[in-house]
Formats: structure tokens, sequence, C-alpha cells
């Protein structure tokens, strides 16, 4: 039953993969104009420097494997802001309806009968295989791109023949699987997916120091090991990361001017 009070209105922003060049203009005009700001532990501190100085900034954690404030707290404190009647950024990495829990918080604030803008944004995939100088899909060599997880609700294992991960012709963009990788190229390869293919992983997707960490799927697990990379990291398995330009990192982020007054 919707609150008799005047409400304010989140949004949930994705903020990209970290450089504030890669924010849509409409997150960024939403970053400007935000009085209360939810953000997750990846954001840069150059996209939280675009929000204004009265605003009350709050982080959330979310970050794989750490501690992070908890869903149903996230849930409460965007419901309480938004009924203060405060304009409420809910500030999520990447794209936020690629593993960001959008549909959980846009279906509580309606509920509650607060007003829900989602904004879309930059995902991980994508800005690893501009960065690195190859596509996603390709002719002749990947004609679907499938954007998983390593685990699903409960912490279940992914059952990679279960999505057709194992098709020769898919990418495969695994989020949040850096501790999987072994797992994951095992099952990949008992499924029919040769050893060899081509594969990369990308820490700090985005980022001027971005890390292309180049492979084979029978490999990565080593390989990846060896690099002991610190950032997030994504995983791209498919003939068309063959294509990686590793030797230098493409697009050296810079900070957006602020829209004119």
């Amino acid at each position: 039953m919707p609150h008799d009070t005047a409400t304010g209105r989140v949004r949930l922003v994705g903020a990209g993969p970290g450089a504030a060049d890669l924010l849509t203009v409409r997150a960024l005009r939403a970053i400007e104009g935000a009085q209360a700001l939810l953000y997750d532990a990846l954001i840069s501190t150059e996209v939280l420097a675009l929000a204004p100085a009265a605003c009350l900034k709050i982080q959330t954690g979310k970050r794989a494997g750490r501690t992070s404030m908890k869903q149903q707290t996230i849930n409460k404190l965007m419901l309480r802001l938004a009924r203060s009647g405060l304009e409420v950024v809910r500030l999520k990495g990447g794209d936020p309806s690629i593993f960001g829990r959008v549909g959980e918080e846009r279906e509580f604030l309606q509920t509650h009968g607060v007003a829900v803008e989602v904004v879309p944004g930059v995902t991980a995939a994508c800005a690893a295989a501009a960065q690195f100088g190859f596509p996603l899909t390709h002719r002749g060599e990947a004609r679907r791109l499938l954007i998983s997880t390593a685990t699903v609700a409960g912490g279940e294992f992914l059952d990679a023949s279960r999505a057709g991960a194992a098709d020769p012709e898919t990418t495969l963009a695994l989020y949040m699987g850096r501790d999987q990788v072994q797992a994951i190229a095992d099952r990949l390869i008992r499924q029919g997916r040769p050893a060899a293919t081509p594969a990369i992983a990308v820490e700090n997707a985005g980022h001027p120091d971005a890390r292309g960490i180049p492979s084979t799927l029978g490999e990565l697990a080593a390989v990846l090991d060896a690099a002991r990379p610190t950032g997030p990291v994504i995983l791209l398995i498919g003939d068309v990361t063959a294509r990686a330009e590793c030797a230098t990192v493409v697009g050296a982020a810079s900070t957006p001017r602020r829209a004119s007054a």
C-alpha cells in the first residue's frame, strides 16, 4: 500500500566499469542532481566526485567475497530516504540490470509507492572488448554472446551445458568467476569445448590501469593464478578473444565536464 506522505524518487543508475567518461549523459545528470547517493564498493572516486558537495553519500559495499550491507537494509534505506523527499541515486557498477539486483530493488520500491527510474550503463564485457580491441561477436567466429556468473542462487555451481556455453560459436563473458576458473574450464572441456579455445581475463576493465591476461581455456586458471590480479576480473572465452591486443590499453579515462548550470 503506498505511503501517504510526499516521496522523492529513486534512480537505479549504472556507473559503467569505472572510468567517469564511460558514464552515459543520463547517468551523469542523475549523479549531479542527487541528494542522497548509495554506491557500491567498486565505484571510482572520480565518479563519486561528480555528486554535489552537499549530497549524502553512503557506501553499501557489494563486492564479491567481502562484507557488505545486506540487501534488505539497502532497500529500507532507499525507501526511508525517498520518503524524506530526497532525490536518491542507487549507483551500481556496470549496468544495473546485469547482476545488479535491479529487479529486486525496483519491485520493493514500487510496492511501497516510490517512483523508480533505471539508467543503464556500460557493462564490463563491452568495456573489456573495446579496450583490448576485440569484438564480442564476429561473422564466422561468434554468433552469440552469453553473459553469465559462476554461481546461481544458493551458491550452486554454474552448469555450463544448460546455458549453451560449450557452443564453439558462443563468446562466454563470465562475471564473478575468478575463484571458479579451473572448475568452469574443466566442465566446458568435458562438454566439448576445446582446451585450446582462446580466452582472456581482464582485470579492472574500463580503467586506465586495466590489464588483459591472454590464455587458452585449458591454461586460464594457471595463467590467472600466476598473474595474481587484485582488482575485479571478467573472464571472456571464445575464438574472438584471440584478436585481443594486450600490449597497449586503448582509451585512457578522463573526467567528463559537468553540465552547464
